[in-house]
Order: C-alpha cells, then structure tokens, then sequence
C-alpha cells in the first residue's frame, strides 16, 4: 500500500496531531526528571508518542461518517482525502509500536500504559457516546503518571495526589474539549456526559476539574509548596471566574478558553512538580 505525498499529508493530519503532541511532549517532560538511561527515557517517549497516534488515527477513523454528516472541518478521512485503508493500518501499527515499547519500561511501567490505552481505545470505540465518557480520561491521565513513576530506576507508584491531579486534569480536558462541538455531536447522536449534563453545568464541571489540579499540584507534594504554586492557586480561580462570566454571552467561547488556560498552568506545575520516584 503506497501513499502518495498527499495522502501522507492526510494520514498526519488525520492522527489529531496537536493533542498526539502536546500528551507526549507533557510526558517527555516527566521522564526527563527521572533520571532514566538516554534510550529508556526514549523508548518510553516514543511508547507515548505511537500510543498517542493509535487513539487519534482510531478516533478519526470511527468518526468518519458522522463528521462527514456535520461537516466537520480538518477531518481528511472523512474529506475523503485518504481512504480507510491506510488508516487502519496506522492504527494497528502503533498500536503495536505502543505495546512494545511500553513494555521495554519493565511490566508494571508497560502494563499501566497498556491499560490507559485500552480505555482511551474503549473511549474511541463507543464510550465517548455513553454516560460513562469521562472514565476513560481518568484512568488514562492518571495512568500516564503511573508509567512514567514505575519505570523509573527504583520506580514505584506514584502518590495519591499526583494520580488524581493527572485524572482531574484529564476529565477537565475531556469536558472542554467537547464544549466547542456539543450541537454537532448531539445532531450524530453522541451523548457522552458532557452531553447529557448540558453546555453550562458542562463548563462549570470542567473549571471545578482544572482548578482541583491545580490545587492538588500545588499542596500534594511534601514540604511547603512553592511560591509560584502558591500564586498559581488564585490566578487560576481568577482565570475562570473571569472565563465564566464572560461565556454567559450568547456564542462565546470565553469559559471554554480559560479552561484550557488553566490546563496549560497545570501542565506547567505538574511538569515543575515532576514524577517522584522511590
């Protein structure tokens, strides 16, 4: 199966590119404070990266008829800019790739990963259209903690408060990214809980998730928290005060942005946190 310079443009575009990277980049982050050998913090980086590809090019290929029904835009297998084919291929090749580099982390690194990545393929594959949407981005998020902490050298478990920050952060992130495309996944029949809970109590769930990690970041690790975790508690309460007064206006996308604001001050603390290992 040949691919054309377009069609590689396509299969690229189609893996949900900037989430793929953004995840890998924030677990990049973590593995470097661990302390791992060069090629095993690269192993497990790239474990991250293909499990990453697998669950965008899987959701892309699953969604492919009813973005085509809305006309959704930057979706190139439902454009018909490439065909299924070559997709599914994508996916069952990093799927493996993920497997097996996971693994090289050792078996209790390699199982956490593989389990966050069943979920985030349960997610894709019906999940996302069910009451029970969000406890795929729990178990994932709070996992990805767990694989970069256990195969760490001397690696255990990861503390309470950094599992839970990771899951908050992951079903904050699950409940804005849906905010922008609730109309068009209600029309296709998606009711995830987001969904069903509707846009507004949708938003304030999602502020209340990003906030707990942020406050979860900033007091869980031992000691006296730092000064910039201490101001990033406040600023971030006032980002989404701000967010969601201003998002009562008709069409606006103001709480929506400050969510992922304060997502982005919470990937920052968690990366100044790092993953204590034993």
């Amino acid at each position: 199966m040949r691919l054309t310079l377009a069609g590689t443009w396509a299969l690229a575009r189609s893996c949900h590119p900037l989430p793929a990277l953004g995840v890998t980049a924030v677990a990049a982050g973590l593995i470097a404070g661990t302390g791992r050998p060069v090629a095993a913090a690269f192993a497990a980086t790239a474990a991250v990266l293909a499990g990453q590809l697998s669950v965008g090019w899987l959701n892309d290929l699953v969604d492919a008829p009813r973005d085509a029904q809305v006309g959704r835009p930057g979706k190139p297998v439902a454009a018909g800019e490439i065909g299924p084919g070559p997709v599914r291929v994508a996916v069952a090749a990093a799927a493996v790739a993920a497997v097996v580099l996971s693994l090289l982390s050792g078996l209790a690194a390699g199982g956490a990963h593989v389990i966050a990545l069943v979920f985030a393929w349960a997610y894709d594959l019906g999940v996302k259209a069910t009451a029970l949407s969000v406890l795929p981005y729990a178990v994932s998020f709070g996992l990805l903690t767990a694989f970069v902490s256990l195969g760490a050298p001397g690696g255990a478990f990861p503390p309470i408060w950094l599992f839970a920050a990771g899951a908050a952060l992951g079903c904050g992130a699950h409940f804005a990214n849906v905010l922008p495309d609730l109309d068009d996944d209600a029309a296709t029949g998606v009711r995830g809980l987001p969904h069903r809970l509707g846009p507004n109590a949708s938003q304030l769930i999602a502020a209340a998730l990003v906030l707990t990690a942020s406050v979860l970041l900033a007091f869980g690790p031992p000691g006296p928290p730092s000064a910039l975790a201490l101001a990033a508690v406040p600023v971030s309460a006032a980002v989404l005060a701000a967010g969601l007064i201003f998002g009562r206006r008709p069409r606006s996308r103001a709480a929506f942005h400050a969510v992922i604001l304060v997502a982005l001050i919470d990937v920052a603390l968690l990366l100044g946190t790092g993953v204590p290992v034993a």
